[in-house]
């Protein structure tokens, strides 16, 4: 058993203050109790606010951070086509033990940053020549590897991916992702079922690349009759190109098809969905489906904006993933959200609702809540006895945080906080980031870098 006593402990409703955490020996909450003098707590001299969940991540992308930035001056501007070209070239080059160690590297820093769940985005499933490995889910079982060495939560997300485009067969380049129908992905999905039984923390998802990347016939068919209990995670409208190669092959834009095509429900969650139609926009967010923003991949990819306030207005529900994974920190990828839609607005009040006036307040419920959704996890409750104690830990000390009062200080953490103010991370009842670091930092850092060296693809 173990007991934290914190100085501020977020809920619904703003801080509790001094409150102990007590949690069991499988950092399972077992009680909290507001102004307790527990004398055998480990004290923190912290905030305490919900795990973080980030619901859209490529891990393997991390190995390629910052490298898409050196352009030719006499060629034409490159896009999110041409990194992806960039993109494939790494997919093909990485072996199961390669992943596991970028995998490992980017979940540590995750946790250091404050996020204690992941959703997996997986499809690099295959062998470098494109063949089928002996366990099918042997690049996802290195993923839950990697997460079960640093201690995140992870939910596999492997996906299901079958075309090169719109009514095109697949790329050579894309040869590590290919499942050939249904069939195949259903397979791939019960041996990915199976590597998930391997960490107490991890668990499965459905999830289609895209509807230029698998037949929409057949995303409709696994929508209808594939497992109704898992999230279904989708890439979708994320690119002009992909929208209008969407009107030339079905007459249709991807979510106006989708919503004209798929009953859904709270348990789907649409990746990016930057360019919409106000119609669009209100449908997804009536029919309960959720909305996945990943604000700094999507600025750097120069996708565009994603119509949050229109979204919101009608109910609509979002989190936020690291995709790309060019910037990890939460609170970045909030701020920026925020921001885009202040300078395309021309007005301050974004996070917000008839209900829910403080910014702060505002963000952390709806990437709480539609996040652990991603996660499939409805709990609703920020801490709560019966579930892992999952937080993130602010330093109570740093100035601004010092001098805030209760009131001021969720959107003062939100707002203002940069990574140094970040004490640690208690994932899974595990105080597993303290200061700063990560316990098995040097180790993890150590097979990265070796990694790194051998690819060669960061020289």
């Amino acid at each position: 058993m173990k007991t934290y006593k914190v100085k501020g402990l977020l809920t619904g409703e703003g801080f509790s203050s001094n409150v102990c955490v007590r949690t069991d020996d499988n950092g399972i909450i077992s009680s909290i109790d507001t102004n307790s003098e527990d004398l055998d707590a480990q004290q923190l001299n912290v905030y305490a606010l919900p795990g973080f969940q980030n619901a859209h991540s490529h891990a393997f992308q991390y190995a390629m951070a910052g490298l898409a930035e050196r352009h030719a001056t006499n060629q034409t501007p490159d896009d999110f086509w041409s990194w992806r070209e960039a993109m494939y070239q790494l997919a093909l080059t990485i072996s199961p033990d390669d992943l596991e160690n970028i995998a490992a590297m980017l979940y540590a820093e995750m946790l250091r940053h404050g996020y204690t769940n992941v959703a997996e985005f997986h499809y690099v499933h295959h062998d470098k020549a494109g063949a089928k490995y002996a366990n099918l889910s042997e690049m996802g079982e290195r993923l839950v590897a990697a997460a079960k060495r640093v201690g995140i939560g992870i939910t596999l997300v492997p996906i299901f991916y079958q075309k090169g485009g719109f009514g095109k067969a697949p790329t050579a380049g894309q040869r590590r992702f290919i499942s050939k129908d249904l069939e195949s992905y259903l397979e791939l999905l019960s041996a990915s079922e199976k590597s998930t039984q391997l960490y107490e923390h991890a668990n499965l998802a459905i999830g289609i690349h895209s509807m230029r990347g698998v037949e929409p016939s057949v995303i409709a068919e696994l929508a209808k009759d594939g497992p109704q209990n898992s999230p279904f995670h989708i890439h979708i409208s994320e690119q002009l190109k992909e929208t209008e190669d969407s009107i030339a092959y079905l007459g249709k834009r991807p979510v106006e098809w989708m919503l004209e095509n798929v009953e859904m429900n709270d348990r789907f969650h649409f990746v990016h969905a930057t360019h919409l139609t106000d119609a669009e926009t209100d449908g997804i967010a009536k029919s309960g489906a959720n909305v996945v923003l990943c604000p700094t991949t999507e600025g750097n990819l120069g996708d565009g904006i994603f119509p949050l306030r229109r979204f919101q207005d009608q109910g609509g529900k979002w989190s936020i993933g690291t995709d790309s994974h060019i910037g990890i920190n939460p609170f970045e990828e909030l701020r920026l959200l925020d921001y885009g839609q202040r300078l395309i607005s021309h007005k301050r009040n974004t996070f917000y609702s008839k209900e829910q006036g403080d910014s702060g307040l505002y963000a952390y419920e709806q990437v709480t809540s539609a996040g652990r959704k991603a996660m499939n996890n409805y709990s609703k409750e920020y801490f709560k006895v019966g579930d892992y104690f999952n937080a993130v830990l602010i330093d109570a000390n740093a100035p601004l945080i010092a001098s805030s009062s209760l009131d001021n200080l969720a959107s003062t953490i939100l707002y203002c906080t940069d990574a140094s103010m970040q004490y640690g991370t208690i994932s899974h009842g595990k105080l597993i980031v303290k200061n700063g670091r990560h316990q098995e930092e040097d180790r993890i850092r150590a097979n990265f870098v070796k990694t790194m060296h051998a690819l060669g693809s960061r020289r």
